[in-house]
């Protein structure tokens, strides 16, 4: 049975090293993606900041197409899904370092108030995802006119 790995070690895509006595230099076995959990996703690291009118979120998700961006928002709630795909192969004794995460990732975000899902925007600039979000306002109060039938 796999060993549940850390936050820290799910956010960055990092291995947990059990014993720092085993070999090191040429004859050391490298981690690779196979000895990572297949069923854990990467978390992605966000930046969530508020104006008097929006909430912004934004993440950094260089490598990943805009068509393959998944961002999912509710009135209380943002989620972002997607993967990063290898350009190519590598053998494991063929790395030097190897520390970008690849693979499934995503994030849900409690958005500490309600926003208008229906007038969300989600743009992305040089791998950085900016979503803004704007506020419901809940202390307005909408008149309606009584219409006589």
């Amino acid at each position: 049975m796999a060993e549940r790995r850390s936050f820290f070690e799910r956010l960055t895509g990092g291995v947990h090293v059990d014993n720092l006595d085993e070999p090191s230099g040429q004859d050391a076995k490298k981690p690779t993606k196979h000895d990572l959990p297949q069923d854990e996703e990467g978390q992605l690291t966000i930046d969530v900041w508020q104006t008097p009118d929006e909430i912004v979120v934004q993440a950094i998700v260089g490598g990943v197409k805009p068509e393959d961006l998944d961002v999912s928002v509710t009135h209380d709630m943002v989620t972002l899904r997607g993967k990063r795909e290898k350009q190519r192969e590598v053998s494991g004794n063929d790395y030097f370092y190897q520390e970008l995460y690849w693979g499934a990732f995503s994030r849900s975000i409690l958005l500490p108030q309600e926003v208008d899902a229906d007038e969300a925007q989600a743009t992305i600039k040089n791998g950085l995802l900016t979503i803004h979000l704007p506020k419901l306002d809940k202390a307005r109060v909408a008149k309606l006119k009584v219409k006589n039938e």
